[in-house]
């Protein structure tokens, strides 16, 4: 089984059970992607070597048989992914994660802009995104997780805790605040979820999405790391009683 947090290892030992999910239909392959850019879905191009760099789909040129990524063309992990032997390209449509390779990279250079091209893909996987059950939080107890923002140590973020399952979290970043690049991982995280579940972890950033343009913020899609036994044991009973909660309230 792989992980809904990143490329799932098409070239490992046992990699032909994904067969069921490849999609080579040429219509359908354009469908997903142009819902990608239309909706300005944040992808993530990941590296062979483990690097990640967040992106969004630029442009679709079905006629030519390309697309093109936006970059910033100062970032390192731009020309790392240029130079890589093998990238993928990760983003999720609601529920189903998308995965694709993006073979041909180079740098494009225009007046206003620099994107990275690559060719079309000829095949993308479709994956169902979770594989735990995973619960809204409830704002009245004023989950949060608590962290120096990785690139800028003496800032300290706050983050609001969307929802939660054994294995992760997603994390509301305000727009106002500096943007967490995915790929990263952040140690000492303490995670309060009420008085009760309290606990301190280990954070990968998987990705970063766009929630709707009111929500003036980004969603962080977080893998918990790092989970002592008596974490686990407190996060599954949170887990639970939230779940009970949510349907009395569907009830009342």
């Amino acid at each position: 089984m792989f992980s809904d947090t990143r490329p799932a290892p098409l070239d490992s030992p046992g990699a032909s059970s994904f067969s069921a999910f490849r999609i080579g239909d040429a219509v359908e392959i354009r469908a997903l992607l142009k819902s990608l850019m239309e909706r300005g879905t944040l992808i993530n191009l990941c590296a062979a070597d483990g690097s990640a760099y967040g992106s969004t789909l630029w442009s679709l040129d079905t006629q030519h048989g390309k697309l093109a990524f936006s970059v910033d063309m100062m970032a390192p992990a731009v020309q790392g992914l240029v130079e890589a032997e093998e990238a993928m390209a990760v983003a999720y449509l609601d529920q189903i994660k998308i995965q694709f390779d993006v073979m041909d990279r180079v740098l494009v250079h225009g007046p206003r802009a620099c994107v990275l091209q690559a060719s079309l893909p000829r095949e993308l996987y479709r994956f169902q995104r979770r594989a735990s059950y995973r619960v809204r939080t409830l704002e009245r107890s004023a989950p949060t997780a608590t962290f120096r923002h990785p690139q800028l140590p003496d800032m300290r973020l706050d983050l609001r805790v969307l929802d939660v399952s054994i294995g992760g979290c997603a994390l509301f970043l305000p727009s106002d605040v500096p943007a967490v690049e995915p790929g990263l991982v952040i140690k000492g995280v303490r995670v309060a979820l009420d008085a009760d579940t309290q606990f301190t972890a280990q954070l990968h950033i998987a990705h970063v999405t766009a929630i709707h343009p009111e929500a003036r913020g980004v969603r962080l899609g977080c893998e918990l790391q790092g989970l002592d036994s008596a974490a686990s044991r407190a996060l599954q009973r949170y887990i639970d009683a939230t779940q009970k909660r949510r349907r009395m309230l569907s009830l009342d």
